[in-house]
């Protein structure tokens, strides 16, 4: 079952309207998360058309919640909020919201549709859209749906006009990354095309709460489908940035078999499905009816895409690099708002500590320049022989390079003439051999902090590669992983000597005291291997620029339950937000810092109840059963945001 919003007090409910309305009136400069409690929307209509009437907003704050424990079982399977969001104005006073979650749906609910029917959340669909059926168990033939619901981005768009919504049209965009396991519990992660959908939502102009009013699934047979989607982001152009995470090695691809089974299940021939297909930037555009179309970029590098960030300029992209023996990336865009053509660049680590998680300055290698239209058509031409010579031992052959791939080494050599292709399609390869620092280990979310020029970088494991050297990097950890803050400056040349034509250039990195893991000795009474008191792994971040506040999602393999942090970065002071069932990983955030007066913090969760050996044996027992109960057998996961409710206590 899902868990229900917290109920309202007496002392809330019997706030004085006027009061209300004055504080909508003093907020009219800096929106808030959604309210509920009976605002009306004259009131709302009040602040919206007065901004900055009444008391000055001065900043805000989040005050936390203690990690749930087998006391309250309940709390550790299901999503629990018991955090709140503290407001002070320039005089001082104060007002506090409790938080809550508020799901849309959970994958495997029957939606709307938006045409009088329904259709199924998270479904998967082949290159024909039709539906893939999971047939793994005689009898319960059902269509496979997802229980890892990820990237999401909430938006508006001018004109909309969508069937059954009596307030304002507001949009989300979500993507589904895999399914864990079909019914008869086979592992089927990568084996499925990604879903991405629109969500239509009903903005009450009252309240700002958003309700579910139309569900369409995006086509994605023009773009081959998608392969791994995880995080995503929201460009200042107002699309949505998916990804393609762990792109196929195209080099090994005959012996492939996720590849085969994904090919069979998309194409309905295991080998029919081209590698160099996959491992790119996938951007929605949603349309004011509340559908949605695609379009890939194959210019940005074929790398393990997780949550890119367009910096302010429109131009230049910050790319982390979701793998072992990744880089960090960065492509500018030969045009404002379009990413079809530009130039990509990797950068080259200068360690100048190794204490803990390290720090690094670091400058740019240019790898090359290209149009997606001219890189798409090498991937439908060539395979990965027609590129590189590429070995898994040493030949012995003075015109090959040894280069760090995938925490392990190969030998290789660029084929006469293809230095463009393999720069695009074979990008970690080409990276690693022009120079680039390919040593980081699952470098995911990426963010900017706009007004102090900083961008921030998840690291959620500082392991293997990281420690070794084999990629220009040797660091000492922890594994629980850190974020790292990388000062953003203009004026660069690359390594070449060439001027790099952007004011959003990364020049170093080190992670803030307060964003680094704690591993732990021994583990803790729950079983955590890493403090729960500090971030473990953190996977997606976003930066909401009204609050100054960054915040975290945590993929962790070191922590019972994994968390939703929010770190301001004036105070530097860490809040955990939200905690997600046991076994799952936080997903799906996303900041918006207004839309139609109202500031949304989205949060999905993927994978509950994955109960991981050495991690859970002392929760399991007592929490499959619940997590069960909560989520479809652990099929289901849901999508939604957090809420605010006004209280009257003193914070």
């Amino acid at each position: 079952m899902r868990q229900p919003a917290p109920t309202a007090t007496q002392s809330d409910v019997d706030q004085p309207q006027s009061g209300r309305r004055n504080l909508l009136k003093a907020l009219g400069a800096a929106p808030l998360l959604p309210l509920t409690g009976g605002l009306s929307a004259s009131a709302l209509l009040s602040a919206c058309a007065t901004p900055g009437a009444g008391k000055p907003f001065a900043s805000a704050r989040f005050t936390g919640m203690p990690a749930p424990t087998l006391a309250n079982p309940a709390a550790m399977a299901t999503t629990t909020v018991g955090s709140a969001l503290e407001v002070t104005f320039a005089d001082g006073s104060k007002q506090s919201y409790k938080l809550a979650y508020q799901p849309f749906f959970m994958t495997g609910d029957m939606v709307p549709d938006g045409k009088g029917g329904t259709i199924l959340a998270g479904g998967y669909l082949d290159i024909n859209n039709q539906p893939i059926i999971d047939r793994s168990v005689p009898g319960k033939e059902r269509q496979f749906y997802s229980d890892c619901p990820d990237g999401s981005s909430l938006l508006t768009v001018a004109g909309a006009k969508v069937p059954g919504v009596k307030g304002n049209a507001v949009f989300a965009v979500v993507q589904f990354e895999y399914t864990t396991r079909d019914q008869k519990q086979a592992a089927m992660y990568g084996q499925l095309p990604s879903p991405i959908a629109v969500l239509t939502l009903d903005q009450d102009p009252s309240s700002g709460k958003l309700s579910l009013v139309q569900y369409h699934n995006v086509d994605t047979s023009q773009v081959n489908g998608l392969w791994i989607t995880c995080g995503a982001s929201l460009s200042p152009w107002n699309t949505h940035l998916s990804s393609e995470e762990y792109e196929p090695d195209a080099s090994a691809i005959a012996s492939n078999p996720q590849f085969k089974a994904f090919s069979k299940n998309l194409y309905g021939d295991e080998n029919r499905a081209n590698p160099y297909h996959y491992g790119h930037l996938p951007e929605v555009t949603v349309h004011p009816d509340g559908t949605g179309s695609i379009k890939k970029h194959y210019c940005l590098g074929r790398i393990s895409h997780e949550l890119v960030q367009v910096m302010p300029d429109q131009r230049t992209v910050l790319m982390g690099d979701d793998a072992t023996n990744g880089g960090l990336f960065m492509f500018i865009a030969d045009r404002a708002a379009d990413l079809s053509s530009g130039t990509l660049y990797v950068a080259r680590w200068e360690q100048v500590s190794g204490v803990g998680p390290g720090a690094g300055k670091l400058s740019w290698v240019r790898l090359g320049s290209a149009t997606s239209a001219e890189v798409k058509a090498m991937a439908d031409r060539y395979k990965a022989a027609d590129i590189m010579d590429i070995r898994t031992t040493d030949p012995a052959d003075g015109s090959f390079s040894k280069i760090p791939f995938n925490g392990k080494f190969n030998w290789v050599r660029v084929k006469p003439g293809m230095q463009k292709a393999a720069a695009f399609l074979e990008t970690h390869r080409y990276a690693a051999l022009a120079g680039g620092s390919l040593g980081f280990t699952k470098m995911e979310g990426t963010t900017v902090n706009a007004q102090d020029k900083i961008a921030y970088s998840a690291m959620s494991y500082i392991q293997t590669s990281m420690l070794n050297g084999s990629g220009h990097i040797k660091v000492a950890g922890p594994r629980a992983g850190a974020v790292y803050a990388l000062n953003l400056r203009g004026g660069q040349r690359d390594t070449g000597g060439n001027v790099i034509d952007s004011e959003w250039v990364a020049i170093d990195m080190a992670p803030p005291a307060a964003l680094v893991g704690v591993d732990l000795k021994t583990p803790d009474a729950l079983g955590n291997l890493a403090d729960q008191e500090h971030i473990a792994n953190p996977d997606n971040i976003k930066f909401s620029e009204k609050l100054r506040t960054l915040f975290i999602g945590e993929d962790s393999g070191m922590h019972v339950n994994n968390f939703l942090w929010a770190y301001n970065v004036d105070t530097k002071a860490l809040t955990r937000v939200l905690s997600c069932p046991a076994g799952a990983e936080s997903t799906g955030l996303h900041a918006v810092d207004e839309i139609n007066g109202w500031t949304y913090v989205m949060s999905n969760f993927q994978h509950a109840g994955d109960w991981e050996k050495g991690l859970h044996d002392k929760v399991k027992d007592t929490l499959d059963p619940l997590v069960r109960a909560n989520y479809k057998d652990r099929f289901g996961a849901t999508v939604g945001y957090l809420t605010g409710l006004p209280h009257t206590g003193k914070a």
